[in-house]
């Protein structure tokens, strides 16, 4: 299991090295695929032996090898965030099948997640697709919860866009379709998913004020970020903590 959880990582770094192309380009309108990697400040080539994940961020000690222009601190950490999940679903939830839904959800997660942090964003760009792709891979490797699933999906949708209604200074549509494509992933782990979301956005806006005072009520939180903390704790806590829950209020 040792290995097939370190190749999962692997994969992570570098899938998270792609993320944060998506993550920089994506709402620019800019292609993810032309030009290749550059430098920010001087337009020069990243080339193959300085775009090694993490790693090449070291050795560079932040710093692009041409123009000495700093490398955010984000790009290395998008990579371990992204080889850490990945790492940790495989060690959580197996190795396989259901690793074709698990691992592009929490991929697509962390994208929306970055975007969301720099333009409190939540692009249809990335959300279509992923639903899309949950239902048809839901379809084939969930046969059997594949109703639970679209009940969910459904489910979490009204569920956040009740709330939206009832408070709409703090999410907009984009976090109610986030919250139902994570339906359509996750099934009945949504619960779960969706409590753990309000539970640290709760906690993170109680800090904020705690520390700014009033005029932290003006600031708009993206709420895109606790959703995605919450969709990972679905994957790899959900069915667990639904488990504690039946047997501890329904028996």
């Amino acid at each position: 299991m040792g290995a097939e959880i370190a190749a999962a990582g692997l994969l992570g770094a570098l899938i998270g090295s792609f993320l944060n192309v998506v993550i920089h380009r994506l709402p620019l309108g800019e292609s993810l695929v032309t030009p290749g990697s550059h430098c920010p400040a001087c337009d020069a080539p990243v080339r193959s032996f300085d775009n090694v994940p993490v790693l090449s961020w070291l050795v560079l000690r932040g710093r692009c090898r041409s123009c000495g222009a700093p490398i955010s601190v984000r790009y290395p950490a998008v990579e371990l965030l992204t080889a850490a999940s990945f790492g940790a679903v495989v060690a959580v939830r197996g190795f396989d099948d259901g690793l074709w839904l698990e691992l592009p959800f929490v991929a697509c997660l962390i994208a929306l997640a970055g975007i969301d942090l720099d333009h409190k964003l939540l692009p249809n760009k990335i959300v279509y697709p992923m639903a899309v792709y949950g239902l048809v891979v839901s379809l084939i490797v969930a046969t059997e919860d594949f109703p639970e699933h679209l009940i969910a999906g459904v489910g979490a949708f009204a569920f956040l866009l009740l709330a939206v209604l009832a408070y709409p200074s703090g999410m907009g549509m984009g976090d109610v379709k986030l919250a139902g494509v994570m339906g359509l992933y996750l099934g009945v782990s949504v619960v779960p998913a969706l409590l753990a979301a309000f539970f640290t956005g709760t906690v993170f806006g109680l800090v904020v004020i705690a520390r700014e005072g009033a005029q932290a009520r003006k600031k708009a939180v993206p709420f895109g970020i606790f959703l995605a903390i919450g969709g990972l704790v679905g994957v790899l806590a959900g069915p667990e903590l639904i488990d504690v829950y039946e047997s501890n209020f329904l028996h």
